[in-house]
Parts: structure tokens; C-alpha cells; sequence
């Protein structure tokens, strides 16, 4: 196919992208909150305040960050506490380890507290709760479910198997006793993949009670007196100010991208890019491309990445480029926009270690990325079919060897000087020419076709009247 045809394939699948591209962009950014934000505190009261982490979504490296640098502000600001209300599917081993050292070793009371009401605290979540001085979940929230299973959602068998359930059981028991609280529930919630509702968790002794506010989780901590670095301390926060520290906009854009959804539509966003690039090199959708998908990369650092779907969705891409560049009707391109939802409804697995975050992408999104990767190939397929249909045309216009003839009689014009070999325009296109009776014929000179050798025409100076010569 011609570059000018390929520029209107890729104009047309620029111009259908450029909308979502920016709607994507403008949720993204969008989804950081300001900075600062607003301080939330209870009026008219002094003192330090108590510090309100939000840590919702996937525990990874910047949560960590996040959790630990707001600890770090509550012991120099000399904060009767740290609150952190959790509520995450899982994460990163590395992170929860992080997190889980810097409440152990925390110089400030750690309040954990599982919210809103429908959240929960699974997997390194369980972890993290476990390791605080206090522990409250909101009504309506679960905790546990860290049994370590395979890439697949199967069981890890023989020795290995053994061995990791055998070390998370250790450390999760390890944190529950230093606590003080139910070693043996936490046991088997990694041995037995075992979750509690809120209020089974208080009756096993797994939390310390149930609160569905802050102001409910102020009372319901005061009064206690906890082991912090060594000390007893007593924790008076009924009448403190609460004020929140949300991750700042680097962060909080950092910390998105590891949530599932956001990763895969990236990803495609990205592929779609670098296949738009192959088509036609332009560099803005190259750039583009590979820059959401070294971001996805990002995300897909703290899930559990499945390797199969990455392969279907890459499958895709490379059908939607055959299918541009091979007759198959739009069976090629039906085939990658079947492989794209599996691959996005696939791209994710059962967590591989007991801290793993379970998460997978809504299906429709997988549904809505199908349809946008359909619409685009159909824009591009239609433009294709035109300019097959129209080739077909000019073809039809041929002489039956498949050569474009031109007519005895045919008046044209001399491009460059005509001896022996010259150039003329005859029937709109440019021929290579000899004169008929070897007489040189000068450029610009009218002249007409005697007959066609080959590719070559035979032209002879046609007379022309004085008003012919002027034109």
C-alpha cells in the first residue's frame, strides 16, 4: 500500500485515540489530591494532633514510603498517635515487611483502622493490622485470607511449598504474640486461608473492637495504656485533633498505577501507540505509547502478573497489523480484538505469596478496551477497502497484460529534450519517449503519441496553430 494511504489509515486511528488519550490523562491526574490538603480537626482543642493516614489500594514501595515518613513526622511533632485507616487487597512482600517493621518499631502509638465499612484487610493487609498497638475495624470489614498459593491460584507442592507456608505462618504468629494477640487465628489464616467479619475478629481477639468513625476509633483507643519502645505509655486522644496527611500529587500518581485497572489500560493504550508508530513512524504516538507502557510496568511491579495475558494482548497487536496489510475481510482483526479481551480479562493471577494482592480487571473494562481496539481497526479496515476498491479501479482501466496503454493520437507535452530517450506527458502520467523519426524534439513541445513500444512511447511533433504555441 502507498505511504499516502497508510498516513490516511493513521490519521483517521489518531484522530478516534487523541479524545480517550486525554480523558485518561485527565482521570489520571486528576485522581492526585491537592496539596496540602485540608486539615481535619476537631475544633478548639491543643496540642499536637493525631495524624490520619489514608492507605487504600495496593501495598506497594510508596505506601510504604508514605506510611513510614508519616510515622517519622508523628514522632518529631510529638503526636499522641499515628492512625492509618487500611483497607487493601494485598501487596508487595518487600512493602508489607517495610511497614510492618515501622510499626514494631514505632516511637508513637499505631492506631489500625479497617474502613470504610465493605473494605478490608486481606492478605499483607492482615499482616499489617496484626502489627499495630491498637487494632479496630468498621462494621461491615473483613480481615485474613494470606494462605500462600502458586502463580496459577494452585497449591505450592512438595518441599518448597512447605517451606514458604511454614515461614509466613512463623512471622505472622511472630507478630500476633508480640502484640498480644491470637497467634493461632493468625496462623491459620495463613495456613487455612482463613477471614473473619469484624465482629468474629473481636470475638477471636484478632482486633481490639469495632468503630465505625473516627471519632468512635478516638474513644475506643483511649484509655489503653501500650508497650511503645520499651514504655508503657498511656493513650489520651479522646479530645485530639485529628488531622489528615494524604500522600502528596507524585505519590499519590505513583501509588495509582498500581491498581489493576489503571495498569492494563496503560498497557493497551500504550500497545496501541507503538502499533499506530509501525504504521506510520511519527514519533508523538511512539513517545506516548512506550511511556504509558513503561508506567504499566510500574503498576504491574506490585500485582501478580500473568505472563500468558501479557502474550494474548501482544498477539493482538499483531493481528491488527496483518490485518492492515493482508486480505483476510476483518477475520484477522475479529481474532485480535477476541485475544485483547482475553488477554486483559487474564492478566492478572491467584497471588503467589501470602501477601499477594487478589485483584483482576473489571470486566468492563476488558469489554470497553475490546470495543475501542474494534473501533479503531474498523476505521482503519474501512479506509484500507477503499483504497483496495479504488486501486481495483485503476486497474481496470489496463490493457489485459496488467499495463497502462495510451492511445495512438494522444496529444502530450515534451518534459525534457526527446532524441533518442526522452521524458514526455501523455494521459496524465509521465512516459519515457523516443521520437519517431530521429529528429530531436525540443522540451516544452507539443507532440502526439504514433503508438507504444513497451513502456516506451513514439511521439512526433504535432503542428500547432500560433494561438496553440502562445498557450
Amino acid at each position: 500500500m502507498r505511504r499516502t494511504q497508510w498516513a490516511s489509515v493513521t490519521a483517521r486511528i489518531a484522530r478516534a485515540v487523541a479524545p480517550l488519550a486525554l480523558a485518561v490523562g485527565w482521570v489520571v491526574l486528576s485522581a492526585a489530591p491537592a496539596f496540602p490538603a485540608g486539615a481535619r480537626a476537631e475544633a478548639a482543642a491543643s496540642g499536637p494532633p493525631v495524624y490520619l493516614l489514608p492507605a487504600t489500594g495496593v501495598v506497594d514501595n510508596v505506601l510504604a514510603g508514605y506510611i513510614e515518613d508519616g510515622i517519622a513526622k508523628a514522632v518529631a511533632d510529638r503526636s499522641p498517635a499515628v492512625i492509618i485507616e487500611l483497607n487493601t487487597p494485598g501487596g508487595s512482600l518487600d512493602a508489607t515487611q517495610r511497614i510492618v517493621t515501622s510499626l514494631l518499631t514505632a516511637r508513637v502509638p499505631t492506631i489500625v483502622w479497617v474502613a470504610p465499612s465493605g473494605g478490608r484487610a486481606a492478605s499483607a493487609g492482615t499482616f499489617i493490622t496484626l502489627a499495630s498497638h491498637v487494632a479496630l475495624m468498621a462494621p461491615g470489614t473483613n480481615i485474613g485470607a494470606a494462605s500462600p498459593v502458586g502463580a496459577g491460584g494452585e497449591d505450592i507442592p512438595g518441599t518448597l511449598g512447605q517451606k514458604v507456608k511454614n515461614d509466613a505462618i512463623a512471622n505472622i504468629r511472630s507478630i500476633a504474640e508480640t502484640r498480644g494477640r491470637n497467634a493461632d487465628w493468625a496462623a491459620s489464616a495463613v495456613d487455612q486461608a482463613r477471614s473473619s467479619a469484624a465482629s468474629e475478629a473481636v470475638a477471636l481477639h484478632v482486633v481490639d473492637g469495632i468503630a465505625g468513625s473516627i471519632d468512635e476509633v478516638l474513644a475506643k483507643a483511649s484509655g489503653r495504656t501500650m508497650n511503645v519502645a520499651g514504655e508503657d505509655v498511656p493513650l489520651t486522644v479522646t479530645s485530639a485533633p485529628v488531622e489528615e496527611l494524604p500522600m502528596n500529587p507524585f505519590q499519590s500518581f505513583i501509588h495509582l498505577l498500581s491498581d489493576g485497572n489503571v495498569a492494563a489500560l496503560l498497557f493497551t493504550l500504550g500497545s496501541l501507540g507503538l502499533l499506530i508508530e509501525l504504521i506510520h513512524p511519527n514519533f508523538v504516538t511512539g513517545i506516548l505509547g512506550g511511556l504509558a507502557i513503561i508506567l504499566a510496568f510500574i503498576g504491574f511491579g506490585s500485582l501478580p502478573l500473568n505472563v500468558g495475558g501479557l502474550l494474548l494482548i501482544a498477539l493482538a497487536m499483531l493481528l491488527f497489523v496483518l490485518e492492515l496489510n493482508v486480505t483476510s475481510h476483518g477475520l484477522l482483526a475479529i481474532g485480535g480484538v477476541v485475544c485483547l479481551f482475553l488477554g486483559a480479562s487474564a492478566l492478572y493471577t491467584a497471588p503467589g505469596n501470602p501477601v499477594a494482592p487478589d485483584v483482576h480487571v473489571a470486566p468492563t473494562l476488558a469489554i470497553a478496551m475490546a470495543v475501542l481496539a474494534g473501533g479503531l481497526m474498523a476505521v482503519a479496515v474501512t479506509t484500507v477497502i477503499r483504497a483496495r476498491l479504488y486501486a481495483r479501479a485503476l486497474e481496470a482501466a489496463a490493457s489485459p497484460g496488467g499495463r497502462r496503454t495510451v492511445p495512438a493520437g494522444t496529444d502530450g507535452l515534451t518534459r525534457t529534450l526527446v532524441d533518442e530517450r526522452g521524458i514526455v506527458r501523455a494521459a496524465g502520467e509521465d512516459w519515457t519517449a523516443r521520437s519517431a523519426d530521429g529528429q530531436p524534439i525540443p522540451e516544452q513541445t507539443i507532440i502526439r503519441v504514433v503508438r507504444q513500444e513497451g513502456l516506451t512511447l513514439v511521439v512526433e511533433p504535432r503542428s500547432t496553430t500560433a494561438a496553440e504555441a502562445r498557450a
